[in-house]
């Protein structure tokens, strides 16, 4: 299910947007400022970004420049500005898509299938984000703050097992029993140990107090929730 991710500063228009889109079985994160936004961001893993282009504190399309750095999560403006200019400069910034205001709820929620079917948010999972971390399934790409980082063979199939069983707590034999069928190779317990510890050592900002693998004792790993 795609979590889509509402940054409007009119709360009316907010809980009316959360409410159509919610019918339509998505999962909803509202914020209504420029820095609530950002932090939702940063602490759910968003497919789509409804985003205002004028917010109370900064700016709409400072907030799509910020996100640009570490994301290519799909974004769509709302705005009351529709001229040429505005446009262009959404686009350029790394708008998927505008919408003008007053707009249609029904044409709204086609625009957001047909977005998070190019994105892969809806249909393929190519590309997947949590916090200040980036996976391109496609292109076997992990992109941190804008960077990319390098990974081994294992340490990038490691990464997408536990990213692609996020919801549940894996026990190290289940990750070793993944790894295995990813290509056939034999990856034992003690391999897994030291691949846990170089790819935290890669990913985390302090790998003693991971935030994207964390280890549930006596059982195995989940990613960070």
């Amino acid at each position: 299910m795609a979590t889509i991710l509402i940054v409007e500063d009119d709360r009316l228009l907010n809980e009316g947007l959360a409410y159509a889109l919610g019918n339509e079985n998505y999962d909803i994160v509202s914020a209504h400022s420029f820095e609530e936004g950002l932090a939702a961001f940063r602490s759910h893993e968003v497919h789509l970004i409804l985003l205002d282009v004028t917010l109370p504190d900064r700016t709409g399309t400072e907030l799509c420049k910020e996100i640009r750095l570490t994301s290519d999560v799909p974004i769509v403006f709302l705005t009351a500005n529709d001229t040429e200019q505005d446009m262009v400069l959404g686009f350029k910034l790394g708008a998927d898509d505008y919408m003008a205001k007053p707009f249609s709820m029904a044409v709204l929620r086609e625009r957001v299938k047909a977005v998070l079917r190019r994105g892969g948010g809806e249909d393929n999972g190519s590309l997947f984000t949590y916090k200040d971390l980036t996976i391109h399934y496609d292109k076997m790409k992990v992109i941190k703050r804008g960077e990319e980082v390098k990974l081994t063979t294992n340490e990038y199939k490691l990464l997408t097992v536990l990213a692609q069983n996020r919801n549940q707590v894996l026990t190290r034999e289940q990750i070793v029993e993944k790894l295995w069928d990813v290509d056939g190779c034999f990856v034992d317990e003690n391999t897994l140990s030291v691949n846990i510890k170089r790819l935290r050592s890669k990913i985390e900002d302090h790998p003693k107090q991971p935030a994207y693998i964390k280890t549930v004792f006596g059982i195995g790993y989940t990613w960070g929730e």
